[in-house]
Parts: C-alpha cells; sequence; structure tokens
C-alpha cells in the first residue's frame, strides 16, 4: 500500500472503490471469489404419492351415498391440492417441472429465532392432557443446518429457497414474508438482491393488541412481526384495493363555500366537526389479534402459529379466482386452509411429520364444512419424497463415517458385530435376530428393506431388526408383505436421539430403543340382501414413544399399556385398498381440540355389491403425528385379517 498510496486515481482506481454495496456472509463466495450457484438439477426428485383424499367423508353416510352429493356439488375442477412431507428446497426443485411461473401467491412463515425449537404441547385421551412433544431427529438436523453457523447459515439457507421462489412466482405473483426482529432485516437485504429492489411492495406491520406484554423491565413490550411483501414484476402483481370499517367513528371538518372562497361551519356547540364512520383503504399497518390457547377451534398448540384472519387478508389483498397459492413452510397450515376456504389451489409442504397431519387433518375438517355447507371443494393429495431426500441428506454429511455411526448404534443395542462376508446389508446380531443400522440421518425405505429381508432368508436367519432414525410413510403395510413372502420377522425400531449425545457410553449407558406402534384391527361383516356391509373396529394400539421428552417418558409408558387409544389422535380406512397405490380415505375420525371424543368403530356401512375378495387398509396416525398402518381381507363369504402391525 505505501509503494502505491500516491498513485490511486482515474487511471489507476482502489480496488475498494469497485466494490458495491451488499449482503455478505460465510459461504455465498467460493475459495476464488466466485459467486456460489444454488444446484437445482440435483434436486429435482420425483413425488410419491402416498395418501388421497377425494371426498369429506361423515359418520352418518356410507360409501355410495357420495354419489349422490357430486350430482348436487361437484368437485371445482380436477386440479387436486398437494400437501407435501419434505425439505422445501427439494420440494420446490421438484415442482418446477409442473409450477414455474404459475404460482401467484408465496405465503410463508421460515423460521426466525435462533433459539427456537420444533417441540410443541399436545393433548391426549379424550380429556385435554397435556405432553411434550420433542423434535424429531430429521427437525433436529433441519435446525442444525439452519443455525449451526448462526446468521451466516440461516442467510444461505433462505437465499437457496428464495431463488426457487422466485422462479415458481407467476408474472403477477408475489412473496409474503412473515419475520420480526430477529432477522428481519436481513431479510429485507436478501429479498432486494433475489427480487430487486425495485420489486419491493410493502413493509406490513402486523400489530397483534392482544398479546400480553414483555416483562422484562428494560425494554418496550414488543408487540408487532413483520410481513415483507415484494412482486415478481413490478407493477404487474395483483392487488385488490380493499376496506377496512374504522372501529370508531373520525373527525370530518364541516365546511361551505362563500365568495369561492371555503369556510368552516361552526356548530351550535362552537365546534366545526362532525363525526362519521366510514370506510378506508387498508394500509401497511394491520391491527389484528394474535393466537391465544382459548381459542379452541383455531389454536393448535403451534408456537407460531398465525390467525386465519391475518392470512385471509394477505389472500384477499393478492389472488384472483384462478390463483394457485403456495407456502412452502406450511406448519399448521394456515396458509393453505385459507385458500382452500376461498375456493383457491394450493400446494404446501413442510418437514415436519406432525405439521403435515396437523394440515391434514385440518384440511379434512374444512372440506366436511364445505360440504355441509352445499359448497364446492377440491381434492387433495400427501406426498413425500423418500428415498431421494434421504440420499439428498447423505451427500455432504456421511464423507465414510457410516461405519462408525453404525459401531455406536449397535454398541446402545447391545448388538455384536457382524464380521466377515455375511452380507453387506446385515451388520449386526442380536440374539437369533440380525441387525440392520440404517445410515445417519435417513428414511428408511421399501427399497432398502427388501434386499435386508433377502438378506437376512439367505443367511438362514427367520428376523432381523432394523434400525433406523426415520421410516418412510406406509413403511409398516410394506413390510407385513415381505413377512409374508419371505418368512422373515421384520421389526422396525427407531434409533433413539440419546445416542449422539456427548455424555452417552455406548456399551455403557442404557438407552431405550422403541419399535413402531402395534396396531390391530378387525372388519366386521353383515350380508344384507345378498350384499357385504362392512365396518371395522380397532382392537389394539400401543404408540411408539420415541418423540416423548425423557421426564415425561415412564409415566407415559405406563398410561400407552392401559389405554393405547388414549394415543390415537386420526384413523381412516381405504376400503378397496389396492397393492402399490396410494391411501385412499373412505371413513376417518379425529380428535379435535374442541372435541376429544375419538370413534373405535367406524360406521360408514360400506358396501361391497360384489363378491370379490377385497382388501381394507386402515391407517392410525398417533399424536406425534406418526402413522401405522394394517391389511385386512373380505372374502366372499366373510373376511379375515391379513395379520396385525407390528
Amino acid at each position: 500500500m505505501k509503494e502505491h498510496e500516491n498513485h490511486w486515481g482515474p487511471q489507476n482506481t482502489h480496488p475498494l472503490s469497485k466494490i458495491r454495496t451488499e449482503l455478505v456472509w460465510e459461504g455465498k463466495y467460493d475459495e476464488y471469489g466466485n459467486r456460489r450457484e444454488i444446484e437445482v438439477a440435483g434436486c429435482d426428485m420425483p413425488l410419491q404419492k402416498v395418501e388421497s383424499i377425494d371426498e369429506p367423508r361423515t359418520s352418518a353416510e356410507g360409501a355410495g351415498q357420495m354419489d349422490f352429493f357430486r350430482k348436487k356439488s361437484k368437485r371445482k375442477d380436477d386440479f387436486r391440492n398437494m400437501l407435501i412431507w419434505g425439505d422445501n428446497k427439494l420440494v420446490m426443485a421438484s415442482l418446477l417441472k409442473d409450477f414455474k411461473g404459475k404460482i401467484d401467491l408465496i405465503c410463508t412463515d421460515p423460521p426466525y429465532d435462533v433459539g427456537s425449537d420444533f417441540t410443541c404441547e399436545l393433548l391426549i385421551g379424550d380429556h385435554e392432557d397435556m405432553l411434550v412433544k420433542d423434535q424429531s431427529i430429521l427437525e433436529h438436523i433441519a435446525y442444525k443446518d439452519t443455525w449451526g453457523h448462526g446468521v451466516d447459515s440461516y442467510l444461505q439457507m433462505m437465499y437457496e429457497r428464495l431463488l426457487l421462489i422466485r422462479e415458481l412466482l407467476s408474472e403477477r405473483g408475489s412473496i409474503f414474508l412473515h419475520c420480526d426482529w430477529h432477522v428481519g432485516h436481513f431479510l429485507r437485504s436478501l429479498l432486494d438482491e433475489v427480487f430487486g429492489k425495485d420489486c419491493f411492495l410493502n413493509e406490513i406491520i402486523w400489530y397483534y393488541y392482544n398479546k400480553l406484554h414483555d416483562s422484562r423491565k428494560h425494554i418496550l413490550p414488543r408487540a408487532h412481526d413483520l410481513i415483507l411483501r415484494y412482486a415478481k414484476v413490478p407493477g404487474r402483481q395483483i392487488h385488490n384495493a380493499l376496506k377496512e370499517l374504522r372501529e370508531k367513528p373520525v373527525k370530518k371538518l364541516k365546511y361551505h363555500k362563500v365568495n369561492g372562497q371555503i369556510q368552516n361551519i361552526i356548530g351550535p356547540d362552537g365546534k366545526a366537526v362532525t363525526y362519521v364512520s366510514e370506510d378506508r383503504t387498508v394500509d401497511d399497518v394491520w391491527r389484528l389479534r394474535c393466537l391465544q390457547p382459548a381459542n379452541k377451534k383455531e389454536f393448535t398448540f403451534f408456537k407460531t402459529q398465525k390467525p386465519l384472519d391475518l392470512i385471509q387478508r394477505i389472500i384477499d389483498l393478492s389472488c384472483r379466482d384462478d390463483s394457485i397459492v403456495m407456502d412452502v413452510f406450511c406448519g399448521t397450515g394456515t396458509t393453505i386452509l385459507a385458500a382452500e376456504s376461498t375456493g383457491l389451489r394450493w400446494v404446501g409442504c413442510d418437514l415436519g411429520r406432525f405439521a403435515i397431519h396437523t394440515t391434514r387433518k385440518r384440511m379434512i375438517e374444512i372440506q366436511r364444512e364445505l360440504y355441509n355447507e352445499q359448497r364446492p371443494y377440491r381434492a387433495f393429495d400427501v406426498y413425500n419424497l423418500g428415498r431421494y431426500e434421504r440420499q439428498w441428506w447423505q451427500k455432504e454429511r456421511l464423507a465414510g463415517a457410516d461405519e462408525e455411526h453404525r459401531d455406536v448404534v449397535l454398541a446402545f443395542y447391545r448388538a455384536e458385530k457382524l464380521t466377515g462376508a455375511v452380507s453387506p446389508v446385515l451388520h449386526g446380531r442380536k440374539g437369533g435376530a440380525f441387525v440392520y443400522v440404517d445410515s445417519i440421518d435417513s428414511i428408511l425405505t421399501l427399497s432398502e428393506l427388501k434386499p435386508i429381508v433377502e438378506a437376512a432368508q439367505a443367511a438362514g436367519g427367520k428376523e432381523v431388526h432394523c434400525l433406523a432414525w426415520e421410516f418412510e410413510m406406509e413403511l409398516k403395510r410394506n413390510a407385513e408383505a415381505l413377512e409374508h413372502e419371505y418368512g422373515v420377522k421384520v421389526r422396525l425400531i427407531r434409533i433413539p436421539r440419546e445416542v449422539m449425545e456427548k455424555n452417552r457410553r455406548p456399551g455403557v449407558d442404557s438407552i431405550p430403543f422403541f419399535e413402531m406402534a402395534t396396531l390391530s384391527a378387525k372388519p366386521i361383516v353383515n350380508i344384507e340382501g345378498g350384499e357385504r356391509i362392512v365396518d371395522v373396529e380397532l382392537t389394539n394400539f400401543l404408540p411408539s414413544l420415541s418423540e416423548v421428552s425423557s421426564k415425561e417418558l415412564d409415566a407415559l409408558k405406563e398410561r400407552a399399556m392401559k389405554s393405547g387409544f388414549d394415543f390415537i389422535d386420526f384413523w381412516a380406512i381405504d376400503f378397496d385398498h389396492q397393492n402399490g397405490q396410494s391411501f385412499k380415505h373412505h371413513w376417518q375420525d379425529y380428535r379435535l381440540r374442541k372435541d376429544r371424543s375419538l370413534k373405535i368403530k367406524s360406521d360408514c356401512k360400506h358396501n361391497y355389491t360384489d363378491t370379490k375378495p377385497h382388501t381394507i387398509c386402515v391407517k392410525v396416525i398417533d399424536v406425534f403425528g406418526c402413522d401405522t398402518s394394517m391389511l385386512l381381507e373380505v372374502t366372499g363369504s366373510g373376511s379375515s385379517p391379513r395379520g396385525d402391525k407390528r
């Protein structure tokens, strides 16, 4: 610097003089100073449909009675709304081929509190008994990804997703991004960079007037959040001017003209004003309530749940009748609930299994309300990304660490490590059973399970224990089919997250391993007029308690043994299940906060008009959002269980 300090100028500009103002974080640029590009092509993965919810079945209806309803009130169109379980980066990349440039509104509420987590309170049983649901391992790892390197990792996560959001938005589309004081200033700069400053529309202040004030002494009570609104193309976004009625009358000056001059009219009381009530255009300060636990109809115990009227205002402001609405951090599903009640098409996704379950239940409930009001509705499907998401999760984390990870898990499970060339997919032995340990932070899928069972059979085994962090939806049902095909008992066991804690010693400290839930049910068949009238009764349920807070575990184990039905939050029946096809909801019942009762026997009186055998699939979802399924056979003359799910 010293030898050149007198030579900087127009002909030899200083390097700092060319640097522009921008938001920079670790990971934005590579080692050579080049901007890191988001790799979207490798994230394009096929979505796997696992459930179809076509009609809002009610308890008083048989399956055949829906034909009459269809004649009176058909679905709006053939578009099927989508609820997707998975990482939203992968989900959005997978949706680009069908939805690029087609979404009019993306309204979403990303995490923005470095101190937050995914735990929440739950209700169990017929009464309002509370328990704490722990975060799943996927949520735990996602949280570490988001905040593991502080704001740097958070900004990289949001940058990648905002780029995908911009690609999905239509020319008339816009994004409404919720945030607060934690990261609002960073997100504003990030949105400026991704969308452009000329696409900025509003910084909306949501003033929640009914929130209890912060008790700390040295700050003013915080009583508002921010909603940042950006357009895909400035000046072309949908903008419906909204009116709101003033809560209190406003003063309006009375006047008249004298010789062309405006003069006030003084009233008999000496005042020159009158009071009028008038509508005004909605501005950028929204005085709307926040949700409180006392609201039993709407509140779902999610800490960050937004009120329905807040989201409804956003939809009313920025959508047309043919718009598609998307929420990529859908949480409890308030955004898509508002879209459905308004008659709009929607796509929602979330990484949390419990969030997907909560949303599914709320959407079925709004379907039932629309049906009761004789209003049209749309069907929706539930998807996941299956093993493809597992491969993406592993790409940058394993780096050859799988062997060490398996050794630790086997030691905690108190299993003997297999040596020699028995099979590359059999890692240990416990008693007379082989043991398989899935990759860290992965999801065990059917495509992985089948070779494991084949290997156990080839090695002369009669039982195999499959230890995994997460299991693919519907894996229980598919495992049963493999048991019958190969004659090998399959136990699906969750790896407890405690094995990753530094103060736990493998082979020394005792850590409980939980098998997936046990479910049994029976069909009830009556022959009426030569036709089979069928319902299903649940006979036993023992939940998996893998996401229970450790301090409550012992008490809940005892309760689960005495009354496993208390842990059922939702169950549904597919009366004509086809192998390889998604689960179709022909009947369902579930608990609501305002109504904790749950039927243990269906009451739809499903009618089989032929004499062919049929397969019934029963799906139970517990209070943690984990699903368990089983198959039942209905023959021409009666019925038989195909086997309990265990």
